[in-house]
């Protein structure tokens, strides 16, 4: 990281491997220990480490002792971590980041199963327990209480002494209206309020950002899903008056066109159900794809640069042009076991792939959008969740049985990005020094 110029590090802190047990048992000091030593090499090389505090994982003492996200305490549970972080981290990290991707861990954990906790029913899944109408809300509603949670006690206990920030991290895909009809076009808006059907890791934000920004879910949820919605209870609405966040974090690799499913049915399909937003996603309209097509690329991924953009404005005019990181892009492929190590290396796809979607970037940002700073994903080819081994992400490549590393041509591009623009900033009218991250 530091040959390439970065100044900054996104890693995710293990849950369990601070507080097997949660409150109920005592802090793991190896486990702090190793985030000690991390962000202490971290700072050596001038670079500041930017912490996730849950990035899917959950102790599983808790999620037997009450059933994890779907029970209120785990709010308490949430806290009492996320103090201990601020507590034993907060001298030297100024980036917090409350949760990665709670829009995705509410879907593929409570309704299709897909992520542990593997809770499910059909027809979206074929899991041991679960009910896939409901419990993604529930799941949803408890972590954004403990996000509530954990930024109140920043704010009124660490945030003035260690002078830092915290936010929250989504996944945000752009939605295009497969046509210019009225009810394609509302379609569009209700995906954005909305989710998107479980076979895709896209979903958008306004779900989780609405109540931590507004404090209540976004009236085309309500409208839709009435009772099955949780309510905020008058303490709860008391905790979402506070200023929820210093920052959002985006996300952001592809883009769909979306039809509406109300004033004209869809062809049967999971993911136009009534609690999913009666809408469909395409890839394609009338035959033509709306990204570039890539050889190899990832199935789920439309190449897309104006998405990019227009995530962004959309974030800008909805949440009042709060503070944006981009805290995910980048472009993955599958593994070819026939082509060569050199082939390996050379992967004009992902420059041309950072450099458009960048470009894209920089137009919303002179437009007015408030970005600090953009990551990119990732440094190194790695494990790919339910893909394993099997596609690539990494800006330098990994040979898996005997781990080497060795830089692409996508890392050489990005270093001389980088350099280019440190001393000019690539978001000029905002030089805080978070442009090269």
């Amino acid at each position: 990281m530091s040959s390439l110029g970065v100044n900054s590090y996104r890693f995710s802190i293990s849950w369990a491997r601070i507080l097997p047990r949660g409150r109920f048992g005592d802090v793991n000091p190896v486990g702090v220990n190793f985030y000690n030593k991390l962000i202490d090499a971290l700072l050596v090389k001038g670079i500041q480490p930017f912490v996730t505090l849950i990035h899917f994982d959950f102790p599983q003492e808790l999620e037997e002792r009450y059933g994890g996200w779907l029970s209120p305490e785990s709010q308490k549970d949430f806290a009492y971590f996320a103090e201990t972080c601020f507590k034993f981290f907060g001298d030297r990290v100024k980036y917090w980041v409350t949760f990665n991707e709670p829009n995705i861990q509410a879907i593929y954990g409570y309704r299709s199963g897909k992520f542990p906790p593997s809770r499910c029913s059909r027809p979206f899944g074929n899991c041991p327990e679960g009910d896939s109408e409901k419990e993604p809300f529930i799941a949803a509603h408890n972590i954004i209480l403990s996000h509530a949670s954990a930024v109140d006690i920043y704010r009124t206990k660490y945030q003035k002494q260690q002078g830092g920030s915290i936010g929250i991290v989504l996944h945000a895909a752009w939605f295009e209206p497969v046509s210019n009809s009225t009810a394609d076009k509302i379609a569009a808006e209700r995906a954005q309020s909305f989710f998107l059907n479980w076979l895709i890791s896209c979903l958008p934000v306004d779900w989780f950002l609405d109540p931590i920004i507004r404090g209540k879910y976004p009236a085309e949820m309500e409208q839709i899903l009435g009772s099955v919605l949780p309510k905020f209870s008058t303490s709860d609405k008391q905790k979402l008056e506070l200023p929820g966040l210093d920052f959002i974090g985006i996300n952001h690799y592809t883009s769909y066109y979306v039809k509406d499913c109300i004033a004209s049915p869809c062809e049967p399909a999971v993911g136009v159900t009534w609690t999913e937003g009666l809408y469909q996603r395409s890839s394609e309209r009338n035959g033509v794809p709306i990204g570039e097509s890539m050889p190899g690329t990832v199935d789920w991924m439309n190449v897309y640069p104006q998405g990019m953009e227009k995530t962004v404005t959309y974030v800008k005019e909805r949440y009042n042009n709060t503070p944006i990181f981009i805290t995910e892009n980048g472009y993955g492929c599958f593994d070819n076991p026939n082509s060569t190590f050199e082939e390996a290396l050379r992967d004009v796809n992902r420059v041309k792939f950072m450099g458009d979607y960048l470009d894209a970037l920089l137009r919303a940002v002179r437009n007015g959008a408030d970005v600090r700073g953009y990551f990119a994903w990732s440094l190194l080819d790695n494990f790919e969740w339910t893909y394993g081994y099997t596609v690539r992400f990494g800006l330098h490549h990994v040979d898996y049985a005997t781990l080497k590393r060795t830089k692409r041509l996508s890392a050489t591009w990005y270093k001389r990005f980088i350099s280019k623009h440190r001393s000019e900033s690539l978001m000029p009218q905002y030089n805080r020094g978070y442009s090269q991250i």
